[in-house]
């Protein structure tokens, strides 16, 4: 997180002033402050926590080496300081984290060295502790503008028995320029900085209960009522954080905790840059999600003795694995686990089409795009499913509806992916229908049927594929136009697996682009024929395979587009506007 965070305190002899601050470094340390100016190996403590290296002996990284404090540091001078102004001792070298997995360090000092950090870190101190406080003086508060800044402050009191009051002021502030990510950080930087706040006075106060049994101050200073208070103290008026907590190793500690703030805070908000309105795909798996989050609502508040735990979920004689919403992002209720799953056995569409050969994947995927029903006939349940996978990727999510294995045929409507085990009879009019096609695995009667391309792929040696169909797709048919492309992606072998995915991906959103607009003329706005022809022409879907395929996907758009465009039918305003 590009940010500052600084301890502030207010002294009673000068002011506001800026005690520790933590900034961010992406560049090299500057002049003075590399890793390799770390002295010798006995001067070195190094220790890791949670990817974080803390380097406690570095140079000096404020002043330019050769030059005096006074004259380069852009902090005030040493006769404006006293030991409630001062943290670190002259000369002290300063903290240095640095972050292995970013490559990030983490610089812990009074002041900044740049000396605009610093004007910015110094007026955030000054209204922090003066007219940017919440009510009590002592709490959160937001303030903030463009040019300076925005800023997370804390104040908080520190008890000592030598204070007017018995304690002294102090705050925490975090300074950047996003304003946004700070207000959305401030229920984290409240909890971690209330968390540092009460350690901080949790030492203090054992300090202040010590002295006050040892030397009371309230009845010394009532008994010295007229005297002067600032020349009473004898020069006890500012007295150092560390003394005040007993703690000599107090600003290595703020140091881990500011840089793991800073860390902590950067790594739990990301943002994610939207190149659009989310696909339809996206879509229809949210809506499957609330679907099947309700449903296992349902099934949470039926009693046991309706559903008995020991039986296996069976609809129509089939049995369905059911998904949990933490398990898949495609909650389909026809889908299966595949964590259980061996490994697939086709690999992708390139390797099936291997496996099938051309022209019989050809007509299987024609089949598949047109919406018609796939069965699939073998033994090997994983290997009916790993097709599954495969096939699916050609369609939209809302198209895809599975029966992964079955004991019996199940009717189209039901499914457009079916599998079934080898003693299944088919009726015969699925079986010469022209809505269905039938790919059957079969034992091979040869060792091999095909030359291997994988050192895995012997598994599939032992079956013959046999695809057929009431319907079989001509050699010389055009087919839809998405089929070729897809085809012509799968044959090029420049194209690797991974690229092809994505060919596929832009291929279904432009379709799927098609299909939306087609939804909108003529389910929506009712267009006649001789305008819907026009339209396909126009999108380069006249043709007969084109059409059939967007009718079919249209199917598969999802409920919020369609209530979205009906809404927006239904307006007074787009009646207006039409007219």
């Amino acid at each position: 997180m590009n940010a500052i965070v600084a301890l502030c305190h207010f002294c009673e002899l000068h002011g506001p002033r800026t005690l520790f601050c933590t900034e961010v470094l992406h560049s090299p340390l500057p002049q003075g402050a590399s890793s390799g100016d770390i002295s010798g190996q006995n001067e070195q403590a190094e220790e890791e926590e949670g990817g974080i290296q803390m380097s406690s002996r570095i140079r000096s990284h404020s002043p330019a080496e050769g030059a005096s404090a006074d004259s380069s540091s852009p902090g005030p001078k040493k006769s404006d300081m006293c030991e409630g102004c001062r943290s670190l001792a002259g000369g002290h070298p300063g903290y240095v984290s640095h972050d292995k997995e970013t490559s990030i360090k983490y610089v812990s000092h009074q002041h900044p060295n740049h000396p605009q950090l610093f004007s910015i870190v110094r007026q955030a101190c000054v209204r922090s502790l003066s007219c940017e406080v919440c009510p009590g003086r002592e709490g959160p508060i937001f303030f903030g503008d463009e040019q300076h800044g925005f800023v997370f402050s804390h104040t908080f009191f520190i008890k000592d028995s030598l204070a007017r009051g018995f304690q002294r002021w102090y705050s925490i502030i975090t300074i950047m320029m996003d304003r946004i990510y700070l207000i959305n950080s401030w229920p984290f930087l409240l909890g971690k900085i209330r968390g540092i706040i009460d350690e901080l006075q949790g030492k203090a106060l054992k300090v202040f209960e010590a002295e006050q049994y040892g030397c009371p101050q309230r009845a010394q200073r009532m008994n010295t009522a007229f005297t002067p208070f600032l020349h009473q103290r004898n020069g006890n008026a500012a007295r150092s954080l560390t003394s005040l907590t007993n703690d000599e190793n107090l600003w290595a500690c703020l140091h881990t905790s500011f840089a793991w703030l800073l860390k902590a805070c950067g790594s739990r908000l990301t943002e994610k840059l939207l190149e659009g309105a989310p696909t339809e795909d996206t879509l229809v798996q949210m809506e499957k999600l609330a679907d099947l989050k309700e449903e296992s609502e349902g099934w949470d508040g039926s009693e046991e003795e309706e559903k008995p735990s020991s039986q296996p979920d069976v609809v129509e004689g089939q049995e369905l694995s059911k998904c949990s919403p933490e398990t898949s992002l495609m909650p389909d209720c026809n889908s299966w686990n595949v964590a259980h799953r061996r490994l697939s056995v086709f690999r992708s569409l390139r390797h099936m089409r291997q496996v099938l050969g051309a022209s019989a994947f050809r007509m299987l995927a024609w089949h598949v795009l047109m919406g018609n029903q796939v069965i699939w006939k073998a033994r090997d349940t994983d290997l009916v499913q790993s097709a599954f996978d495969v096939l699916r990727t050609m369609l939209p999510v809302g198209c895809v509806r599975i029966i992964p294995y079955s004991d019996q045929y199940e009717e189209a409507y039901r499914c457009n992916f079916l599998g079934l085990s080898p003693h299944v009879q088919i009726p015969p009019h699925i079986l010469s229908s022209e809505f269905a096609v039938l790919v059957e695995v079969r034992a091979a009667t040869r060792s091999s049927l095909y030359p291997a391309v994988f050192d895995d792929e012997q598994s599939l040696n032992k079956y013959e594929f046999v695809v057929t169909s009431g319907s079989p797709v001509a050699a010389d048919r055009v087919g839809p136009t998405i089929l070729n492309k897809i085809e012509a992606a799968l044959t090029n072998q420049n194209l690797s697996v991974d690229v092809v995915d994505q060919c596929l991906v832009c291929l279904k959103e432009e379709w799927m682009n098609k299909v939306k607009v087609l939804f909108k003329f003529t389910k929506v706005d009712s267009r006649p024929k001789e305008d819907t022809q026009k339209l396909l022409s126009i999108l380069g879907a006249a043709e007969e395979d084109n059409v059939k395929l967007l009718k079919f996907w249209m199917t598969g758009l999802s409920k919020t587009y369609k209530s979205h465009l009906m809404s927006t039918v239904r307006s007074p305003t787009s009646s207006e506007s039409r007219n």
